[in-house]
């Protein structure tokens, strides 16, 4: 495969490259710039966070899984293209120092990276921007104080990319829907990549041999947003930290748990489409876009076809999907806000949810008079909660409600215990999540965040 790219401002071209070579192997391998760190390998600790700029903006990523072809086109900058050439210091690198931000300075190049490319663009909010990064002896004050003293100075002339010239299609890259029913209706075998924020793990964990690799991440109809007055398509291709910011007024609930959901490195990356078509029963998107009764659109060569999305997951590891069939976009209702999510994992920020609860209650004059109420980490696959939903549907909407669903949950529900948490815990969590979308619906404080004396 043969692909080009900037890199720190010049241009590589590159011939004969594996489609399952890591961005970062390459990087301290081939090209000795060894300022990208290799930590965990798979997109969890961001010492291998590299700036990726494309005429959708700049981002940060994951070297680690970052799968060299889909830098083709695009603008990658590593800690060593933060400074100027002639050697000036980026802001944020004067300020970290300035600041005291670094010590044993293993992770100091992604938080670098991270820190210029929020510079960039304007990104202020901190907590979110540098959760993907991880340090384990400097302590994250001093770096948060020096880049908010880095905001404080222009974005320099070097960090500008310039626009790379029109560049040659890639033969298992297609550039439309159109184009990739076809490929992959000859290929059916093929393995979908979109963000790689999971298969990248195949290939640096599983050490899985990757025969046939199809990049979906040229597909330009598969990244489309249509908005109408009644409903919301969400291409395949379309990016979490996009959906984030689609959701922020749409549904606050979903968008709130989104900033839990990896890290910016990882939400620059991954794709709805990507979190579905995956099948996993912890994926936190599927419990939610079932609770919002969301349509999912499946295409092949020989046309498409829409399901109810919770009709997509079948069992564990098994979805409805046929050969060389995949998954082109969501549809979700707009209307009234009535969404709840609570997403409960051991670490608040980028871990993975133990449990993750999605309430869709309508209420009108004190009665339930509708309910979709999914979630993920409590069976095989993500799944609604039928018996506790018909519980509640005509019953005021009271303590006396929730507890007469009570013993609905297991009926619903047979989780099981592993590292994140045992089936009990997770049948008394899942109860008292409804209890706290009543509290919650009723007007309290249920912000987990803050401590009460």
């Amino acid at each position: 495969m043969d692909i080009c790219f900037l890199l720190n401002g010049e241009r590589v071209d590159l011939r004969g490259v594996s489609p399952t070579r890591t961005t970062l192997d390459w990087l301290r391998e081939r090209r000795g710039l060894t300022g990208t760190k290799e930590g965990c390998n798979e997109g969890d600790c961001g010492a291998c966070t590299v700036m990726v700029t494309d005429d959708d903006g700049t981002k940060a990523l994951n070297a680690c899984i970052l799968l060299l072809p889909q830098l083709h086109g695009k603008a990658l900058r590593t800690v060593e293209g933060i400074g100027a050439p002639d050697g000036a210091l980026h802001p944020v690198q004067q300020a970290m120092v300035d600041k005291h931000g670094s010590q044993c300075g293993f992770c100091t190049p992604g938080f670098i990276v991270s820190m210029a490319k929020a510079h960039k663009v304007g990104d202020t909010g901190y907590d979110d921007a540098l959760a993907g990064n991880l340090c384990r002896c400097t302590g994250y004050a001093p770096i948060v104080r020096a880049a908010e003293a880095a905001a404080l100075s222009p974005v320099p002339d070097w960090m500008a990319e310039p626009p790379l010239p029109e560049v040659a299609e890639l033969p298992c890259a297609p550039e439309s829907a159109e184009a990739l029913a076809a490929l992959y209706a000859e290929r059916p075998e093929a393995v979908l990549v979109a963000g790689a924020t999971d298969v990248g793990l195949w290939v640096t964990k599983q050490l899985r041999d990757l025969s046939g690799v199809i990049f979906l991440n040229r597909c330009a109809d598969l990244q489309r947003i249509d908005v109408s007055d009644d409903a919301i398509r969400i291409g395949a291709g379309v990016t979490m930290d996009r959906v984030l910011e689609l959701m922020r007024e749409e549904y606050p609930s979903y968008a709130e748990m989104l900033r839990r959901y990896g890290s910016a490195q990882v939400r620059a990356a991954a794709t709805i489409g990507g979190n579905i078509a995956n099948g996993s029963p912890i994926g936190d998107n599927p419990p939610v876009l079932i609770a919002l009764g969301a349509t999912l659109h499946l295409r092949h060569q020989g046309g498409s076809r829409d399901m109810p999305i919770e009709e997509f997951f079948l069992e564990y590891g098994k979805q409805d999907r046929a050969p060389g069939e995949f998954v082109e976009a969501v549809t979700i209702p707009r209307g009234q806000d009535r969404l709840r999510v609570y997403k409960l994992s051991k670490r608040f920020d980028q871990d993975i949810s133990a449990v993750c609860g999605a309430f869709n209650v309508t209420v009108e004059g004190g009665l339930v008079t509708g309910a979709r109420i999914a979630f993920g980490g409590m069976a095989g696959i993500p799944k609604r909660a039928a018996t506790v939903e018909a519980a509640l549907i005509g019953k005021p909407w009271t303590d006396e409600a929730v507890i007469a669903a009570w013993d609905g949950w297991e009926t619903d529900f047979t989780p099981m215990s592993d590292m994140r948490a045992s089936a009990d815990y997770r049948l008394l969590a899942a109860r008292n999540m409804l209890t706290r979308h009543l509290l919650e619906d009723l007007g309290a404080d249920t912000d987990v965040r803050k401590v009460r004396a």
